[in-house]
């Protein structure tokens, strides 16, 4: 499973013998010293983090509130609803994109897609990972802690933020970081939403046709590593409070 990231990180120290970083021609750390070589490449990576941030930020909030509605409330309608939340993860992902391009073609046109048509489409089909991710945390706490807050007199807020909020954190981070995952990732919704916008995965599937710099497995080397970091830091977090508790 990994060996496909050895091979990015590998041959982005490559110097390659023409247009297409395939085969190892010689070791150099050139593609490293200036991964933005290509305007347009770095034009589209920053495309890519911001429509991730924003649809992350969106997505998360929505999805939370909706994970607490499901979890902490019965209302009608309720197991429909759930099972509308897995649609956007059962359904084809090239289904999707053609119905949000037909939706956006009859309604604002195609002049106006964008990065707001890519980043609304981003945030339909994250929800509901979110969702599920935070349901999970949701059903895994132990409702006896709110209620010790609520027995020493904490009001609704003080429970929420002092109690609530920092057991289920951890489960709305893993499932921000999901989010941006799979938005970053994303190409065929992007594709059919974006317009005449491009962003890095769609940068990456033109560059196969056309030039494959080393650039490009600089930039997957680094997202590979930054979220190697980010995991190595959340678990020597989670050992120093274990440890604190011991």
């Amino acid at each position: 499973m990994l060996l496909p990231n050895a091979v990015i990180l590998w041959m982005s120290f490559n110097s390659p013998d023409g247009k297409f970083n395939y085969t190892w021609h010689k070791f150099s750390l050139d593609a490293w010293k200036n991964p933005c070589s290509n305007s347009t490449m770095c034009h589209s990576i920053g495309l890519s983090l911001e429509i991730g941030v924003v649809a992350t930020i969106i997505a998360t909030i929505l999805g939370t509130m909706i994970a607490f509605a499901m979890v902490r409330h019965r209302f009608k309608m309720r197991s429909g609803i759930n099972a509308l939340l897995f649609l956007p993860m059962a359904a084809p992902e090239v289904v999707m994109g053609a119905t949000l391009a037909a939706l956006f073609f009859n309604t604002i046109g195609p002049g106006a897609m964008g990065f707001w048509t890519i980043t609304i489409a981003h945030v339909m089909f994250c929800i509901s990972y979110v969702v599920v991710t935070v349901k999970s945390r949701l059903a895994g706490m132990d409702p006896t802690l709110e209620r010790a807050a609520q027995d020493l007199y904490a009001t609704p807020t003080q429970t929420f933020m002092k109690v609530t909020l920092p057991l289920v954190a951890p489960g709305i981070g893993a499932a921000a970081l999901l989010a941006f995952a799979i938005s970053i990732d994303d190409y065929i919704i992007t594709v059919f939403t974006a317009g005449n916008s491009e962003t890095f995965p769609m940068y990456i599937f033109g560059s196969v046709q056309r030039a494959y710099p080393a650039q490009i497995d600089v930039i997957g080397s680094l997202m590979l590593l930054g979220t190697m970091s980010v995991i190595a830091v959340s678990q020597i977090l989670n050992q120093m409070r274990t440890s604190r508790k011991k």
